[in-house]
């Protein structure tokens, strides 16, 4: 895996970013438009915004991506940090990337000082949860919204 470099996004990374994200709407079922793709990617890239991204690189080209935040823990009077979006290449995946982005991840938590990374995942995405029983314990919490018109 010597291939593989992890940084954060570039502005010179929409070409290769934007197919990613439209797979990572796609897979669960989110209408997205180059509009909206394009705001989060102008997100990533703004200092002041809350949400940073990372990329993936093989030979050159893009495989995966991952956008996160800090957020408080007002329990603990701490920050955490949360993962927002994690997407693999499909062709991409099986090789141990996902495992080696959220070592990635750790150490951004360790530099920052946040002592846990949430994140939220579907139920049926039975692939990736198999990665996150590794890396993870299961929240004892339940997720609602509450949609404001």
């Amino acid at each position: 895996m010597t291939d593989l470099i992890i940084r954060p996004i570039t502005a010179d990374d929409y070409k290769g970013w934007d197919p990613l994200y439209l797979g990572y709407a796609e897979f669960y079922k989110v209408a997205s438009s180059v509009e909206k793709r394009r705001i989060v990617f102008d997100w990533v890239l703004d200092p002041n915004h809350v949400v940073e991204g990372l990329v993936i690189e093989r030979q050159g080209r893009l495989i995966g991506l991952a956008h996160y935040r800090e957020m408080p823990r007002p329990l603990h009077g701490m920050m955490m940090g949360f993962l927002d979006d994690l997407f693999i290449a499909p062709d991409a995946r099986g090789g141990g990337i996902g495992l080696i982005m959220f070592e990635h991840l750790k150490q951004i938590c360790r530099d920052r000082g946040w002592t846990v990374m949430r994140w939220l995942t579907q139920d049926h995405n039975y692939r990736a949860r198999a990665l996150y029983d590794q890396i993870g314990a299961k929240s004892l919490m339940n997720l609602y919204e509450m949609t404001v018109e």
